[in-house]
């Protein structure tokens, strides 16, 4: 995965969630979360920022220690902007590093992996805003793809969509039981 899948997911979710942002309540849960969708939206542009902060510093061993926060005013159209704006930075980055390049994400982790997990960290709270907001939306199944490739090599067969939500414990496949916990293999072996 690359800065243009991360620009991808972004847009799908600024396409999606910008008719909700007017009129919506921001203040109700996301789906299956204990976050309003305006706190899961901050998240993540949080994520993302981070991502890029980690890459473009090459941070070994840990975080850098810097956080993004949204300002408590902001409207959630302001926040999709933020969003956008972190995923412009995360991009930016992926573009311009070595494939070679390594940071810190519970191990070392190459672009392509931060990519996953930015495309990750979009589509999978994109649902559940969209969930909390009442809009009717699944993840694209291309995306879907190269997430479970890069960040769920073991994951079942299935629709692609409906495979990514299982794995992030957000929904049930046939014959399984739903996942109440799970985490994602973005590392690479050194």
């Amino acid at each position: 995965m690359d800065g243009g899948d991360v620009g991808r997911a972004v847009g799908w979710m600024t396409r999606t969630l910008g008719p909700y942002a007017v009129g919506h309540d921001w203040t109700v849960p996301a789906r299956g979360l204990e976050w309003s969708c305006r706190e899961t939206a901050a998240h993540v542009a949080h994520d993302l920022a981070a991502y890029a902060g980690q890459l473009a510093g090459r941070a070994e061993g840990g975080y850098l220690p810097y956080d993004l926060v949204v300002g408590e005013g902001a409207t959630p159209p302001e926040v999709l902007r933020v969003v956008a704006a972190a995923g412009g930075m995360l991009r930016a980055v992926l573009d311009t590093a070595p494939a070679d390049a390594r940071a810190w994400h519970w191990g070392p982790c190459d672009p392509g992996g931060f990519a996953a997990m930015g495309c990750a960290e979009v589509l999978l709270h994109t649902w559940d805003l969209a969930g909390g907001l009442g809009a009717d939306w699944s993840p694209p199944p291309g995306l879907c793809e190269g997430v479970l490739a890069r960040l769920f090599p073991d994951a079942p067969a299935g629709g692609p969509a409906a495979v990514l939500l299982w794995c992030a414990g957000r929904g049930e496949l046939p014959g399984r039981p739903r996942r109440t916990t799970w985490s994602w293999r973005a590392a690479v072996p050194d």
